[in-house]
């Protein structure tokens, strides 16, 4: 008997573990299943839903990459641009001798080196004398990068937008039709880039002078209301510039509802984009390395982000689904998913 006792013991010894191991195996599996569930339910909901189909498309359509190379296309632009404003500055000096004699004198009194003082100098009078053909030939390559830049960036965005991932027949177009159309998109981009800005400006600089006119300088909490008022505002001028992006460059109209909510996300997105910015910038040129290369940087980032959420917003759009929304027409090959899936 004291051995059979003893063998049942071992037994119920080896067991236990056995047991304890399954205990552990079923609640791990319990704990799975409510994570899943709470994970559906999630998902479930309309935003979240929303949200995951704008991000599985804009990987998909591969939205990171189109906006590395609008980054790279938009800092490209910048020296036609440059060479505009070179050319600019000389017709000034070259109307204003006193201001280009103090310019040069200035130039020769802050460098040491007589070698170095009178190449600088040449090179401003090179430039002033050739500013008819630097400024002629920088502005016909700043409109031919401008019309390329338009254009990279309507592609990039008819990506995210149309039903299917492949290029459809009807969006080829005949080459002198389609600069054209990438001409007239850009005039109407530039002009509404300007209105943005005057806005913003405008609110910005009226602040201060309204409330000084008013005398309320003095007011503290006036001031918390007199920057909610710019920043609306600023909303304001950013949600007519992506408007206008929104509505223009894809060949299939969005959704009135879609278009209306989606240019706010990227209106408020615009503007936190010029907020980290203005943050970030003055630290990074702090210090020596920033100071030399942190104006590309932060160019080159700023590009990038509103590359970004200008095409994750158009995904945004072209992925919402509302009570009531009329169907897209679309013109996908038979048996492609519709708009949205």
């Amino acid at each position: 008997m004291p051995t059979t006792k003893n063998s049942e013991t071992a037994q119920n010894d080896v067991d236990k573990p056995l047991i304890n191991i399954k205990t552990g195996y079923h609640a791990v599996d319990k704990n799975i299943t409510r994570v899943s569930r709470v994970a559906a339910r999630v998902q479930s909901w309309g935003w979240v839903a929303h949200l995951l189909r704008d991000t599985d498309r804009f990987n998909d359509r591969l939205g990171s990459q189109f906006g590395a190379a609008i980054t790279y296309f938009s800092f490209l632009s910048l020296i036609p641009i440059l060479m505009v404003s070179f050319a600019a500055v000389g017709f000034v000096l070259a109307s204003n001798p006193d201001l280009l004699a103090r310019l040069i004198g200035k130039i020769v009194n802050s460098i040491s080196d007589p070698n170095l003082a009178n190449t600088l100098k040449s090179t401003v009078n090179t430039a002033i004398q050739q500013r008819t053909a630097v400024g002629l030939s920088g502005l016909l390559i700043a409109l031919y990068s401008g019309i390329s830049w338009m254009g990279n960036l309507r592609e990039a965005i008819r990506a995210q937008s149309r039903d299917v991932w492949e290029r459809n027949p009807q969006d080829k177009e005949v080459i002198y039709k389609r600069y054209i159309r990438d001409f007239i998109s850009l005039t109407g981009l530039v002009l509404a880039l300007i209105i943005t800005l005057s806005l913003t400006s405008i609110a910005g600089s009226a602040q201060k002078t309204i409330v000084d006119a008013l005398g309320l300088g003095g007011i503290e909490w006036l001031r918390p209301v007199m920057t909610s008022v710019t920043l609306v505002i600023s909303i304001a001028a950013n949600y007519l510039l992506f408007l206008w992006i929104f509505w223009m460059l894809p060949r299939h109209k969005p959704r009135k509802k879609a278009l209306l909510r989606g240019t706010l996300l990227a209106a408020i997105g615009f503007e936190v984009i010029k907020f980290v910015m203005t943050m970030t910038l003055p630290r990074l040129a702090s210090s020596p390395s920033g100071a030399a290369f942190g104006s590309v940087i932060g160019l080159m980032a700023f590009f990038y982000f509103f590359a970004r959420l200008t095409l994750f917003v158009a995904a945004w759009i072209a992925t919402a689904q509302y009570k009531g929304d009329k169907p897209v027409e679309s013109t996908a090959a038979p048996g492609a998913p519709p708009a949205g899936s």
